[in-house]
């Protein structure tokens, strides 16, 4: 898939060159083309879109249709096809047109004129002008990586060296049709000393902000795609004296894929990928700005923007709304003002915010070699400093003024520490102190006074009303919650008084239902059945547990609603349903080629990687299977249902419970048989969901005409007769599937469902694995496995026979 605006008309080439250089007094004119040594890449002229205009450029071969990476002359476009680039012995590139005019120049001079000078069109798509050696990939007199259009490519830098004063970035297209620069920018914040962070600008006024650089990643920044078969792709920042860079590398071999990022004539900040032997682009979860919150300063100085609040956007704890006469037209984005002033006295102290995009630092100061209570103690003694943060391991930030830019961020946030007075942390204190006296003298006084009865009421109250007290809080809001609440009326009104013709499917939980907000966000609306096995705690425990999980594999929960006997929850709509409504659908499996099925693989990986390790919470979800892997618009797979998922402390590696919940197929034998449940149970599940994926058959229910084996029995007999390519869904797959992908994926699926828990990988190897390109461990006989002339010991019978009256089982339709 290519970008709309991305559409280009090339003149038929009259002529080709094999080589990927350009000599002294050696010419190339239109219709004459050179390409890189990796046929990646080439360089020629073309017209854009529906302009008649020619252009000198480079873009990339092997894409239907061609995909534009850098243009020369960009301000200066050819009227007609007389064009010719030219290369003189002082190593200048030249464009003219007919007449003779020079159109464009790339302004290069070498040192010496009698050195061996040629242009050469790299293996990355860098033009680069060199003397003397073609393996000299270091000394250039000129290349075009330092003059970027709108395309960022593996291994340019953006940056400025504070020597040259030299600054590169990118620069929108003006439009489709037309490469002249746009108005938009992504650019450093480019003052020496300052902390670094990008900038998407609108001519002078920025838009949106990436950063600040943890000295791992930028706050704020797309999580770069890592997809099978492809690199993984990291972003590097580099400062010293002389220049400050950022740039983006490959950590494998990038010979089998291509990639980009773009900033687009609307101001988006793209990345994209491209797999041979396709020829399509392929679009990423990495695009920027995301939401209404990273538009740049959105809720002014103090303000903090929330995409799970509503409104968005909130003051700062210690600040205070400005009235409506205090926020005129030139002072509008300034709505939180000190509710008490600072005066610097030594009581002032800091109060931690959590889980935030750092503000903008054009303000800030950094030390790189402050820990974080020294940098406490910096901004304590300073009365300037309003607040500081820890930018990685060791790195402090000052703040001096407003902060300004500040969001929620639960995935990469960090510790902001604001300055407040001492009156006002008291009453924060002494409100709880307060809050706590009160409840301790109402509860003895009542106490006194009711003992009897309530004794008397315990058992009416416990059986009889229990499911229809109110969670805590005068508000109604359920403990520690940090999704909003949303009214009954509400959401009937956006689910049209829970019409039959909004009911998307019916799950364990109960109706799922598809609701429009009136502010027109579209939302999935599960609302709990009488009937459900799934109450309370259940509930409760979805709401508490997801609230504090935010990944893009996973669904994202907006808020629950709770009235009377009413218990609901209200996730983002996912247009495209469950997996298993495509998986096992017979006239709608043929919509999942391998590429798609590859990617929702790897994209499950990579939630179970968060819940497991990069998570707040060490989560494990219990009931891992396709039909709880609900997939977007784009069709990139999210993790949903946290109904049975727990939380393990820190520590501990498995946990113990009587009851064992999940669905048949997909339970893990140590957690069937003696309720021993750890991410090595989701690993189980996990690789039972991919041999379903890859064969699109399920493991429950599996027959074959030739033996009596279970999904993962049959999987196993096709490895160890060297046939496990015959396991793939032939009517859909073919020709779409990559060998050496699905035996991969069907050797690391048979190694997650071992019965030993040790013999499973872990989540992180897991992921390397199906990423990876080396030699994987051999598996064993899988759990489960039933040969068809024996039910051999470690089936699933067995397990659950002894233990049926405390295990929860479902089966439920797609939805």
């Amino acid at each position: 898939m290519l970008l709309p605006y991305i559409t280009f008309f090339f003149l038929v080439l009259t002529a080709s060159r094999s080589s990927d250089t350009i000599g002294v007094h050696q010419n190339i004119s239109d219709g004459q083309t050179i390409v890189s040594g990796n046929a990646k890449f080439e360089l020629g002229f073309f017209s854009p879109g529906r302009s008649k205009n020619r252009y000198l450029g480079i873009w990339f071969k092997k894409t239907s249709p061609p995909t534009i990476a850098w243009v020369a002359n960009r301000e200066a476009p050819l009227i007609d096809a007389s064009g010719v680039v030219k290369l003189d012995n002082q190593g200048n590139l030249t464009l003219v047109n007919g007449s003779g005019k020079v159109i464009w120049s790339s302004y290069s001079s070498a040192t010496d004129s009698n050195i061996n000078l040629f242009a050469h069109l790299m293996d990355t798509g860098n033009l680069v002008i060199k003397n003397g050696n073609i393996t000299n990939n270091t000394n250039f007199i000129w290349q075009s990586f330092d003059y970027p259009g709108d395309t960022g490519l593996i291994g340019m830098r953006l940056g400025k060296n504070f020597v040259t004063g030299k600054e590169t970035y990118l620069t929108s297209w003006r439009g489709a049709d037309d490469p002249s620069p746009g108005d938009y920018t992504l650019r450093f914040l480019m003052v020496k000393g300052k902390y670094q962070q990008l900038y998407i600008r609108n001519k002078s006024a920025i838009v949106t902000r990436v950063g600040p650089y943890s000295g791992i990643s930028f706050s704020g920044w797309p999580e770069l795609p890592i997809v099978a078969n492809e690199p993984s792709y990291v972003s590097y920042m580099t400062v010293t004296q002389n220049e400050m860079y950022c740039t983006i590398e490959a950590h494998n071999d990038i010979a089998t894929v291509s990639a980009r990022m773009i900033l687009t004539p609307g101001g988006k900040l793209q990345f994209w990928l491209q797999k041979f032997p396709n020829q399509e682009w392929m679009p990423t979860p990495f695009d920027f700005p995301v939401d209404s919150c990273d538009n740049y300063g959105v809720c002014g100085s103090y303000g903090i923007c929330n995409t799970s609040t509503s409104p968005n956007c909130g003051c700062m704890i210690g600040f205070e709304r400005k009235t409506s006469d205090e926020t005129g037209p030139d002072n509008d984005k300034s709505v939180c003002r000190q509710s008490i002033a600072l005066d610097c006295r030594p009581e002032e102290a800091f109060l931690r915010f959590s889980s935030m995009k750092l503000p903008d630092t054009g303000n800030a100061v950094y030390n790189s070699n402050m820990s974080l209570l020294d940098c406490a103690a910096a901004c304590k003694n300073n009365c300037s400093c309003t607040a500081y943060a820890n930018t990685n391991a060791v790195g402090c930030l000052l703040w001096f003024g407003g902060l300004n830019d500040v969001r929620v961020y639960p995935e990469n946030g960090r510790d902001l520490y604001v300055r407040r007075s001492a009156s006002e942390l008291s009453d924060l204190h002494s409100s709880s102190h307060r809050k706590k006296r009160v409840i301790r003298v109402v509860a003895s006084s009542v106490s006194v006074v009711l003992t009897l009865l309530a004794l008397i009421l315990a058992l009416y109250i416990r059986r009889k009303w229990k499911r229809s007290i109110d969670y805590e809080g005068s508000s109604g809001q359920m403990g520690s919650a940090e999704v909003p609440m949303f009214s009954l009326s509400k959401i009937s009104k956006a689910t049209n008084n829970f019409s039959v013709n909004n009911k998307l499917g019916e799950g364990g939980f109960g109706p799922v239902y598809k609701g429009v907000l009136e502010e027109g966000q579209e939302i999935a609306v599960k609302r709990l059945s009488k009937s459900s096995g799934q109450g309370r705690d259940e509930f409760e425990n979805e709401v508490l547990c997801i609230a504090k999980l935010q990944h893009r594999c996973l669904v994202k929960l907006l808020g629950y609603c709770i009235e009377g006997h009413e218990k609901m929850l209200i996730y983002e709509y996912m247009p495209n349903k469950s997996l298993d409504s495509f998986l096992f659908d017979k006239s709608k499996k043929s919509l999942l080629d391998w590429p798609q099925r590859f990617h929702i693989i790897l994209g499950i990986a990579r939630g179970l990687l968060y819940l497991h390790q990069d998570s707040r919470l060490k989560v494990v979800h219990r009931d891992l299977k396709a039909g709880n892997i609900l997939l977007d618009h784009q069709m990139n797979p999210k993790i949903s249902d946290f109904g049975l998922a727990r939380m393990i402390k820190e520590g501990e590696s498995e946990a113990n419970t009587k009851r064992v919940v999940g669905t048949l197929g997909y339970i893990s034998p140590e957690y069937a048989g003696n309720g021993l449940y750890s991410e090595k149970s989701d690993i189980f599940s996990f690789g039972v969901l991919v041999l379903e994926i890859v064969s699109g058959k399920k493991n429950r229910g599996f027959a074959h005409e030739d033996h009596d084996d279970n999904l993962l029995g049959h999987a196993w007999r096709l490895y160890k007769e060297g046939k496990s390519l015959d396991l793939i869904d032939d009517e859909c797959l073919h020709p779409s599937y990559s060998a050496r992908e699905v035996l991969r994926s069907v050797h690391v699926g048979l190694l997650c469902v071992q019965q030993r828990v040790e013999d499973r990988p872990g989540t992180p190897t897991l992921v390397a694995m199906l990423g990876g390109e080396g030699p994987l461990p051999s598996p064993k006989k899988p759990a489960f496995f039933i040969q068809e002339s024996e039910i051999s010991s470690n089936s699933i019978l067995p397990l659950l026979s002894s233990s049926l009256n405390r295990v929860t089982l479902s089966e439920v339709n797609g939805r």
